[in-house]
Formats: C-alpha cells, structure tokens, sequence
C-alpha cells in the first residue's frame, strides 16, 4: 500500500510539472527602463495591452528620469531603454551599451506657470520667458533628476545666457523627481515649471496653472529606443526586446501612439524613419 502510495505520488508530481512546462515556456516578459513622462502621460498604460495582445510578451516599466534610466541599462537592469535625451542616447550607444537607436515619436515641452504669469512670459519664445523668470526670480520649479526634461531645462537656461547655477536662488527649487511630482509641486507654489505636453495634458490637478509658452522650435521634444546590448549582458531577453523595438516603429506600433488622445488630444507623434 505505502509503495503504491509513493508511486501515486510520483506520478502526480510529475503530471504537475509537466503541466507548468508550457506554461513556463509561454513566459515571455521584458524589463524596460524609460521615462517618467511616457508612463505619467498614461501612453504605457494604452501601449502594453496592444503589444501584450499582439506578442504575448508582458513589459514591466521602471519609469524614472531619462539619466536614471541609462544607468539601469548600464547596469544590465533592462532589456530595452525608451527615452528623450539624444545626445544621452548617443553616448550610451558609443560606450556599447545598446545596439541600435531608432526615432520613435516626438512632442514638445511647454512653458507652464501661473495664469497670472507674475514674470510677464507668455508668448511663443522660450529664452525670453528664461530670462524674465530669473531677472524677477520668479517661483520655478526644476526636476533636478537628470532626465530629460532636466537635461532640456538646463540647455535652455543656457541657451539664454544663464547660469544657473551660479546664478539661482530660493527661487529656483529643485525637487529630483519626476514630471508628475514636479507639476504637483508647481500648483502648490504657483511656480512657473518645465513639462513634456504629454504629462500636462493628463496632469490633473492644475490649480491656477497655465500653458504660458508652446510653439518655440527650441521645445521640441524626440524619444527614442534601443535594445539594451546582449553582447555586454548576455542575460539580456534579445528576442523580446527586439520584438518590443520593432513592434513599436512597425506601421502598427506607430499608429496605436498617433490613436492615443486625452479628450481628443494626441499626446505623442510617430515619426519613425521608413
């Protein structure tokens, strides 16, 4: 009876595993490192399922700022990185770190501040409204987290003749962290503050906040992607991260971005190079 019992017992441990085999060999998922403003802005929320469907893959997003995000693929902690900071992007790639950078989508920064835009700024030229807000030390909110808004903000403070670290103050308050907690802190402060168009649009509490500067050519806004290098990390997942890569400047991966909108407004622009 014992022995009979032992061999029932060995038999369904095995039907048991042979039963997690397919399901094991069905586990695809990814990790990629990307932006805080494609996952605040609600575009990974739309994206994952669409890809999920198509592929079977899952993608597990670690969201921070775009420098955070190049150093968690540098130290093998992704599989693909989604980012906005070019030239960022093109050292990563010449130190060996990714395989292949490829345009994916763009959009613009916008200047936001109080409606009542205490430093007179509003318009469509971006240096100008730099200046004005560091001549009245006007409340401005700055990431602080070296992603790629940051890395925007502080070309452009430089690109107006400014700088800023020598020259802020308790006016200039950086809070290292992403868009989201940045606009939160702005409506509290009445502050003027640096976003992606994207973020703003689904940004909920706005308080008195406006869009005071859009339009200036200096505010455009590109993201990227790369497969994180499996040469220099040969645990990188090359097969479903090239899939995510793909699908997402494939005509099908490019036109679900151009569908997402927010009461009707596109967030993002494909512009993949055919």
């Amino acid at each position: 009876m014992r022995a009979r019992l032992g061999s029932l017992l060995v038999i369904g441990f095995v039907a048991a595993v042979a039963a997690l085999a397919p399901a094991r060999a069905a586990d695809h998922s990814i990790v990629v490192a990307s932006t805080t403003s494609t996952q605040d802005s609600g575009l990974f929320g739309y994206l994952l399922p669409l890809f999920k469907a198509k592929t079977g893959i899952d993608v597990k997003v670690v969201a921070q700022g775009t420098g955070q995000a190049l150093d968690t693929a540098r130290r093998g902690d992704a599989d693909v990185v989604f980012v906005h900071a070019k030239a960022q992007e093109e050292k990563f790639l010449a130190e060996g770190y990714g395989v292949k950078r490829y345009d994916v989508m763009y959009n613009d920064f916008v200047l936001i501040g109080p409606s009542s835009d205490p430093a007179h700024v509003k318009g469509n030229d971006i240096l100008a409204a730099f200046k004005a807000i560091a001549a009245k030390a006007a409340p401005f909110v700055s990431r602080g987290d070296r992603s790629g808004t940051h890395q925007a903000e502080l070309a452009l403070w430089k690109d107006a003749g400014i700088d800023i670290t020598a020259q802020k103050g308790p006016w200039y308050r950086e809070i290292g962290q992403g868009m989201g907690a940045a606009l939160n802190t702005a409506s509290a402060m009445n502050a003027y503050v640096l976003s992606d168009r994207g973020t703003w649009i689904s940004f909920k509490n706005r308080g008195d906040l406006a869009i005071l500067v859009q339009g200036d050519t200096h505010l455009f806004n590109q993201y990227g992607v790369m497969l994180v290098s499996p040469e220099k990390f040969p645990h990188v997942k090359k097969a479903d991260g090239q899939a995510f890569v793909d699908w997402l400047i494939s005509p099908e991966g490019q036109a679900a971005i151009a569908n997402y909108k927010i009461d009707g407004q596109q967030l993002f622009f494909p512009n993949t190079k055919s």
